[in-house]
Protein backbone atom coordinates (compact mmCIF):
# COMPACT_ATOMS: atom_id res chain seq x y z
CA UNK A 1 0.00 0.00 0.00
CA UNK A 2 1.44 3.53 -0.81
CA UNK A 3 1.37 6.54 1.11
CA UNK A 4 -1.73 7.81 -1.25
CA UNK A 5 -3.56 4.51 -0.53
CA UNK A 6 -3.35 4.71 3.04
CA UNK A 7 -4.39 8.57 3.09
CA UNK A 8 -7.81 8.06 0.95
CA UNK A 9 -8.23 4.89 3.57
CA UNK A 10 -7.83 6.83 6.43
CA UNK A 11 -9.45 9.90 4.66
CA UNK A 12 -12.67 7.43 4.11
CA UNK A 13 -12.42 6.44 7.69
CA UNK A 14 -11.93 9.77 9.64
CA UNK A 15 -8.78 8.53 11.10
CA UNK A 16 -7.28 12.31 10.39
CA UNK A 17 -6.31 13.93 14.17
CA UNK A 18 -5.38 17.73 14.22
CA UNK A 19 -2.56 18.56 16.18
CA UNK A 20 -4.83 20.71 18.63
CA UNK A 21 -7.02 17.92 19.29
CA UNK A 22 -4.51 15.86 20.44
CA UNK A 23 -2.38 17.35 22.58
CA UNK A 24 -5.64 17.74 25.01
CA UNK A 25 -5.26 14.23 25.81
CA UNK A 26 -1.37 14.99 27.31
CA UNK A 27 -1.37 14.59 30.75
CA UNK A 28 -0.76 17.82 33.04
CA UNK A 29 2.70 19.64 33.58
CA UNK A 30 3.64 18.61 37.15
CA UNK A 31 3.86 14.64 35.49
CA UNK A 32 5.23 15.63 32.78
CA UNK A 33 8.02 17.94 34.89
CA UNK A 34 8.53 14.23 36.88
CA UNK A 35 8.90 12.02 33.57
CA UNK A 36 11.02 14.55 31.66
CA UNK A 37 12.99 16.84 33.61
CA UNK A 38 15.07 17.55 30.06
CA UNK A 39 14.78 16.97 26.79
CA UNK A 40 17.48 17.17 23.77
CA UNK A 41 16.44 17.82 20.45
CA UNK A 42 18.63 16.75 17.28
CA UNK A 43 17.83 19.26 14.91
CA UNK A 44 16.46 22.75 14.30
CA UNK A 45 14.40 21.78 11.14
CA UNK A 46 10.35 21.74 11.04
CA UNK A 47 10.19 18.92 13.23
CA UNK A 48 13.12 19.70 16.21
CA UNK A 49 11.25 23.38 16.30
CA UNK A 50 7.99 22.31 16.19
CA UNK A 51 8.70 19.98 19.07
CA UNK A 52 11.06 22.12 21.33
CA UNK A 53 7.62 24.92 20.95
CA UNK A 54 5.66 22.25 22.13
CA UNK A 55 7.69 21.51 25.15
CA UNK A 56 8.06 24.96 26.24
CA UNK A 57 4.46 25.22 25.93
CA UNK A 58 4.32 22.39 28.62
CA UNK A 59 7.35 23.96 30.50
CA UNK A 60 9.68 21.07 30.14
CA UNK A 61 12.82 22.54 29.72
CA UNK A 62 14.72 21.29 26.48
CA UNK A 63 18.06 21.92 24.10
CA UNK A 64 18.34 22.09 20.64
CA UNK A 65 21.45 20.66 18.97
CA UNK A 66 21.48 22.16 15.20
CA UNK A 67 24.90 20.85 13.10
CA UNK A 68 24.74 24.19 10.94
CA UNK A 69 24.73 27.21 11.24
CA UNK A 70 20.77 28.28 10.47
CA UNK A 71 17.74 26.99 11.96
CA UNK A 72 14.95 25.64 9.19
CA UNK A 73 16.58 22.42 7.45
CA UNK A 74 15.00 21.53 3.96
CA UNK A 75 12.62 25.09 4.83
CA UNK A 76 16.14 26.94 2.98
CA UNK A 77 15.38 30.12 1.37
CA UNK A 78 16.17 33.06 0.06
CA UNK A 79 15.63 36.68 -0.14
CA UNK A 80 18.31 37.56 -2.83
CA UNK A 81 17.02 36.13 -5.93
CA UNK A 82 13.99 38.13 -6.38
CA UNK A 83 11.75 40.82 -4.89
CA UNK A 84 10.30 37.85 -3.27
CA UNK A 85 11.08 35.10 -1.09
CA UNK A 86 12.48 31.95 -2.91
CA UNK A 87 11.51 28.79 -1.13
CA UNK A 88 14.78 27.00 -1.91
CA UNK A 89 13.03 23.86 0.13
CA UNK A 90 10.00 22.91 1.13
CA UNK A 91 7.08 25.26 -0.57
CA UNK A 92 3.94 24.37 -1.24
CA UNK A 93 1.33 23.89 1.48
CA UNK A 94 -0.71 20.53 0.92
CA UNK A 95 -3.40 20.68 3.46
CA UNK A 96 -5.87 23.51 5.41
CA UNK A 97 -4.54 26.57 6.58
CA UNK A 98 -5.86 25.61 9.41
CA UNK A 99 -2.53 23.73 10.17
CA UNK A 100 -0.89 26.92 11.05
CA UNK A 101 -2.90 27.35 13.87
CA UNK A 102 -2.72 23.71 14.93
CA UNK A 103 1.21 24.43 15.06
CA UNK A 104 1.07 27.17 16.91
CA UNK A 105 -1.58 25.54 19.08
CA UNK A 106 -2.32 29.10 20.69
CA UNK A 107 -5.80 30.56 20.19
CA UNK A 108 -4.89 33.92 21.43
CA UNK A 109 -2.13 33.78 18.50
CA UNK A 110 -3.82 35.53 15.33
CA UNK A 111 -1.97 33.75 12.40
CA UNK A 112 -1.62 36.46 9.64
CA UNK A 113 -0.15 34.44 6.34
CA UNK A 114 -1.47 34.93 2.96
CA UNK A 115 -2.13 31.74 0.61
CA UNK A 116 -3.38 31.62 -2.49
CA UNK A 117 -4.85 28.21 -4.57
CA UNK A 118 -4.81 27.99 -8.40
CA UNK A 119 -7.44 28.50 -10.27
CA UNK A 120 -8.85 25.16 -11.76
CA UNK A 121 -11.07 27.78 -14.21
CA UNK A 122 -8.04 29.84 -15.67
CA UNK A 123 -4.93 27.75 -14.97
CA UNK A 124 -3.49 24.90 -16.50
CA UNK A 125 -0.30 23.17 -17.17
CA UNK A 126 1.62 21.44 -20.10
CA UNK A 127 2.38 17.50 -19.93
CA UNK A 128 4.60 16.52 -22.61
CA UNK A 129 3.70 19.54 -24.60
CA UNK A 130 0.21 18.62 -24.41
CA UNK A 131 -2.14 20.89 -21.92
CA UNK A 132 -3.74 19.45 -19.45
CA UNK A 133 -6.24 21.04 -16.63
CA UNK A 134 -5.13 21.52 -12.80
CA UNK A 135 -6.84 18.40 -11.84
CA UNK A 136 -4.42 16.62 -14.00
CA UNK A 137 -1.51 17.90 -12.85
CA UNK A 138 -3.00 16.85 -9.31
CA UNK A 139 -2.11 20.31 -7.80
CA UNK A 140 -6.30 20.74 -6.34
CA UNK A 141 -5.67 21.06 -3.24
CA UNK A 142 -2.19 22.92 -3.16
CA UNK A 143 -1.73 26.45 -2.50
CA UNK A 144 1.51 29.10 -2.51
CA UNK A 145 2.40 31.07 0.34
CA UNK A 146 2.16 35.00 -0.79
CA UNK A 147 5.39 37.14 0.34
CA UNK A 148 6.52 34.21 2.46
CA UNK A 149 7.73 30.63 2.72
CA UNK A 150 7.33 28.18 5.23
CA UNK A 151 10.38 28.95 6.67
CA UNK A 152 9.01 32.76 7.27
CA UNK A 153 6.42 31.24 9.16
CA UNK A 154 8.61 29.27 11.40
CA UNK A 155 10.68 32.03 11.83
CA UNK A 156 7.56 34.96 13.01
CA UNK A 157 5.50 31.86 15.07
CA UNK A 158 7.75 29.34 16.14
CA UNK A 159 11.78 30.56 16.75
CA UNK A 160 11.04 33.89 19.05
CA UNK A 161 10.09 31.48 21.56
CA UNK A 162 13.01 28.41 21.60
CA UNK A 163 15.78 30.83 19.77
CA UNK A 164 17.38 30.88 23.05
CA UNK A 165 17.97 27.23 23.60
CA UNK A 166 19.56 26.26 20.06
CA UNK A 167 23.41 25.87 19.57
CA UNK A 168 24.46 25.85 16.27
CA UNK A 169 27.21 24.03 14.48
CA UNK A 170 26.85 21.21 16.87
CA UNK A 171 27.25 18.27 14.85
CA UNK A 172 26.06 14.99 17.16
CA UNK A 173 28.52 12.26 16.72
CA UNK A 174 27.21 9.86 19.66
CA UNK A 175 24.12 8.72 21.76
CA UNK A 176 24.67 7.04 24.50
CA UNK A 177 21.53 5.79 26.18
CA UNK A 178 22.54 2.91 28.27
CA UNK A 179 22.22 4.76 31.53
CA UNK A 180 19.43 6.65 33.43
CA UNK A 181 21.25 9.90 32.02
CA UNK A 182 21.45 10.10 27.98
CA UNK A 183 24.99 11.34 27.09
CA UNK A 184 24.68 13.22 23.56
CA UNK A 185 28.11 14.04 22.40
CA UNK A 186 29.20 16.58 19.58
CA UNK A 187 32.99 16.65 18.77
CA UNK A 188 33.43 19.11 21.42
CA UNK A 189 31.08 19.05 24.10
CA UNK A 190 28.68 16.44 25.90
CA UNK A 191 24.85 16.98 26.76
CA UNK A 192 22.79 15.17 28.90
CA UNK A 193 18.93 14.59 29.42
CA UNK A 194 16.41 12.19 30.41
CA UNK A 195 14.99 11.90 27.08
CA UNK A 196 16.13 12.97 23.31
CA UNK A 197 14.02 13.68 20.46
CA UNK A 198 15.56 12.74 17.22
CA UNK A 199 14.77 14.83 13.91
CA UNK A 200 17.80 14.44 11.33
CA UNK A 201 17.11 13.75 7.86
CA UNK A 202 17.18 10.12 7.39
CA UNK A 203 20.04 10.28 5.04
CA UNK A 204 22.25 10.84 8.14
CA UNK A 205 21.35 7.63 10.08
CA UNK A 206 21.45 5.88 6.25
CA UNK A 207 25.04 7.26 6.78
CA UNK A 208 25.41 6.19 10.16
CA UNK A 209 26.40 9.90 11.69
CA UNK A 210 25.23 9.14 14.68
CA UNK A 211 26.72 6.01 16.88
CA UNK A 212 23.79 4.55 19.29
CA UNK A 213 25.01 2.89 22.10
CA UNK A 214 23.23 0.45 22.53
CA UNK A 215 22.70 -0.36 18.95
CA UNK A 216 18.91 0.55 17.79
CA UNK A 217 16.42 -2.16 17.59
CA UNK A 218 17.12 -4.53 14.13
CA UNK A 219 13.66 -3.95 12.88
CA UNK A 220 14.48 -0.12 13.29
CA UNK A 221 17.94 -0.53 11.64
CA UNK A 222 16.41 -2.24 8.63
CA UNK A 223 13.34 0.60 8.54
CA UNK A 224 16.50 3.06 7.97
CA UNK A 225 18.68 0.83 5.86
CA UNK A 226 15.61 -0.19 3.45
CA UNK A 227 13.99 3.26 3.20
CA UNK A 228 14.57 5.25 0.14
CA UNK A 229 15.53 8.89 0.35
CA UNK A 230 15.25 11.02 -2.95
CA UNK A 231 17.56 12.74 -4.91
CA UNK A 232 16.69 16.38 -5.32
CA UNK A 233 17.31 19.94 -6.52
CA UNK A 234 15.31 23.06 -6.77
CA UNK A 235 16.03 25.44 -9.75
CA UNK A 236 14.73 29.18 -10.26
CA UNK A 237 14.81 30.77 -13.64
CA UNK A 238 14.43 34.85 -13.95
CA UNK A 239 13.04 35.69 -17.70
CA UNK A 240 12.35 38.99 -19.38
CA UNK A 241 9.14 37.51 -20.39
CA UNK A 242 6.28 35.07 -19.33
CA UNK A 243 5.78 32.23 -21.92
CA UNK A 244 5.08 29.56 -19.84
CA UNK A 245 1.79 28.40 -17.88
CA UNK A 246 1.39 27.33 -13.99
CA UNK A 247 3.23 24.07 -14.76
CA UNK A 248 5.21 22.43 -16.90
CA UNK A 249 5.42 18.99 -16.72
CA UNK A 250 7.64 15.57 -18.01
CA UNK A 251 6.57 12.23 -18.09
CA UNK A 252 9.26 9.71 -15.81
CA UNK A 253 8.94 6.22 -16.40
CA UNK A 254 8.24 4.45 -14.30
CA UNK A 255 5.80 7.44 -12.65
CA UNK A 256 6.84 5.98 -9.11
CA UNK A 257 10.85 6.22 -10.01
CA UNK A 258 10.82 10.22 -9.67
CA UNK A 259 9.16 13.82 -10.47
CA UNK A 260 10.23 16.98 -12.72
CA UNK A 261 7.91 19.60 -12.53
CA UNK A 262 8.64 23.62 -13.97
CA UNK A 263 6.52 25.90 -12.29
CA UNK A 264 5.59 29.89 -12.30
CA UNK A 265 7.00 30.33 -9.00
CA UNK A 266 5.59 34.04 -9.19
CA UNK A 267 2.28 32.57 -9.15
CA UNK A 268 0.02 34.87 -6.90
CA UNK A 269 3.21 36.82 -5.69
CA UNK A 270 3.32 41.05 -5.63
CA UNK A 271 5.82 41.30 -8.31
CA UNK A 272 6.40 41.74 -12.12
CA UNK A 273 9.25 39.93 -12.24
CA UNK A 274 8.74 36.31 -13.85
CA UNK A 275 10.54 33.48 -11.90
CA UNK A 276 10.28 29.88 -13.48
CA UNK A 277 10.58 27.13 -10.68
CA UNK A 278 12.08 23.34 -11.05
CA UNK A 279 10.94 20.73 -8.72
CA UNK A 280 12.70 17.45 -9.52
CA UNK A 281 13.30 14.46 -7.37
CA UNK A 282 14.45 11.02 -8.14
CA UNK A 283 15.12 9.75 -11.31
CA UNK A 284 13.54 13.31 -12.50
CA UNK A 285 16.66 14.99 -10.69
CA UNK A 286 19.25 13.01 -12.04
CA UNK A 287 20.48 15.46 -15.10
CA UNK A 288 20.67 18.80 -13.10
CA UNK A 289 22.76 16.60 -10.00
CA UNK A 290 25.49 15.74 -12.54
CA UNK A 291 25.93 19.62 -14.26
CA UNK A 292 27.18 22.45 -13.08
CA UNK A 293 27.51 26.17 -14.13
CA UNK A 294 27.04 27.29 -17.65
CA UNK A 295 26.29 23.10 -18.37
CA UNK A 296 23.62 23.90 -15.93
CA UNK A 297 21.77 26.37 -16.93
CA UNK A 298 22.29 25.51 -20.61
CA UNK A 299 20.39 22.04 -20.33
CA UNK A 300 17.87 23.70 -18.53
CA UNK A 301 17.30 26.65 -21.21
CA UNK A 302 16.99 23.77 -24.38
CA UNK A 303 14.79 21.56 -22.83
CA UNK A 304 12.68 24.49 -22.22
CA UNK A 305 13.43 25.73 -25.69
CA UNK A 306 12.13 22.82 -27.20
CA UNK A 307 8.38 23.42 -25.31
CA UNK A 308 8.30 26.84 -25.68
CA UNK A 309 10.12 27.35 -29.59
CA UNK A 310 13.15 28.87 -28.41
CA UNK A 311 11.43 31.78 -25.69
CA UNK A 312 13.37 30.40 -22.78
CA UNK A 313 17.06 31.16 -24.78
CA UNK A 314 15.71 34.50 -25.95
CA UNK A 315 14.47 35.69 -22.67
CA UNK A 316 17.06 34.22 -20.32
CA UNK A 317 18.29 36.97 -17.18
CA UNK A 318 19.60 34.52 -14.44
CA UNK A 319 19.17 31.07 -11.82
CA UNK A 320 19.80 29.34 -8.92
CA UNK A 321 20.33 26.55 -8.04
CA UNK A 322 19.55 24.31 -5.08
CA UNK A 323 21.45 20.63 -4.88
CA UNK A 324 20.03 19.31 -2.41
CA UNK A 325 22.14 15.97 -2.39
CA UNK A 326 25.44 18.40 -1.55
CA UNK A 327 23.76 20.30 1.18
CA UNK A 328 25.42 19.59 4.62
CA UNK A 329 24.42 17.31 6.84
CA UNK A 330 21.07 16.61 4.98
CA UNK A 331 22.30 14.91 1.84
CA UNK A 332 19.17 14.58 -0.19
CA UNK A 333 15.27 15.58 -0.70
CA UNK A 334 12.91 13.81 1.36
CA UNK A 335 11.39 10.09 2.05
CA UNK A 336 10.55 8.33 -1.22
CA UNK A 337 6.27 8.99 -1.81
CA UNK A 338 5.73 5.26 -2.39
CA UNK A 339 7.36 4.42 0.45
CA UNK A 340 5.35 1.46 2.34
CA UNK A 341 4.04 2.71 5.00
CA UNK A 342 4.34 0.16 7.91
CA UNK A 343 8.44 0.82 7.36
CA UNK A 344 7.48 4.61 7.57
CA UNK A 345 5.68 4.14 11.29
CA UNK A 346 8.73 1.97 12.06
CA UNK A 347 11.01 4.75 11.33
CA UNK A 348 8.49 6.87 13.57
CA UNK A 349 8.46 4.34 16.87
CA UNK A 350 10.26 5.36 19.67
CA UNK A 351 13.20 2.89 21.39
CA UNK A 352 13.30 1.94 24.85
CA UNK A 353 11.23 5.15 26.24
CA UNK A 354 14.28 7.46 25.98
CA UNK A 355 14.66 8.15 22.38
CA UNK A 356 12.02 9.48 20.34
CA UNK A 357 11.89 10.48 16.60
CA UNK A 358 9.76 13.07 14.28
CA UNK A 359 10.79 14.32 11.38
CA UNK A 360 9.13 14.10 7.65
CA UNK A 361 10.29 10.99 7.53
CA UNK A 362 9.73 9.50 10.82
CA UNK A 363 5.71 9.69 11.12
CA UNK A 364 2.88 7.25 12.47
CA UNK A 365 2.68 5.95 8.73
CA UNK A 366 -0.02 7.51 7.39
CA UNK A 367 1.44 10.81 5.45
CA UNK A 368 5.23 11.40 5.00
CA UNK A 369 7.27 13.84 3.09
CA UNK A 370 5.75 17.48 3.96
CA UNK A 371 6.73 20.44 6.71
CA UNK A 372 2.89 19.22 7.98
CA UNK A 373 3.79 15.80 8.46
CA UNK A 374 7.08 16.55 10.14
CA UNK A 375 5.30 18.99 12.56
CA UNK A 376 2.94 17.04 13.36
CA UNK A 377 5.32 13.72 14.00
CA UNK A 378 6.51 16.31 16.25
CA UNK A 379 3.34 16.47 18.07
CA UNK A 380 3.13 13.09 18.84
CA UNK A 381 6.59 12.27 19.26
CA UNK A 382 5.96 15.52 22.64
CA UNK A 383 2.71 13.24 23.39
CA UNK A 384 4.49 10.29 23.65
CA UNK A 385 7.52 11.32 25.67
CA UNK A 386 5.17 13.05 28.28
CA UNK A 387 2.78 10.08 28.23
Amino acid sequence: MTRKEFMKMCGLLGLGLPIQATLSSCGGKEDIQKEAEKVIIIGAGAAGLSAAYLLRQRGIDFEILEASSNYGGRMKRTTDFADFPIPLGAEWLHVGADVFAEIVNDDAVQIDLNMTPYNPEEDYGLYEGEEVSIEDIGFTNDQKFINATWFDFFAQYIVPSVASKINYNAVVESINYSGEQIRVSTADEEFTGDKVIITVPLKMLQKKTIDFSPALPSDKVNAIENSTVWDGCKAFIEFSEKFYPAFTGFEITPETAGQKLYYDAAYGQNTNQHILGLFAVGTGAEPYLQLTGDDLINYMLNELDDVFNGQASANYVKYTFQNWNTEPHIEGAYLYDHENFSRVRTLGESVNDKLFFAGEAYTSGNDWGSVHAAARAAQRAVEELVG
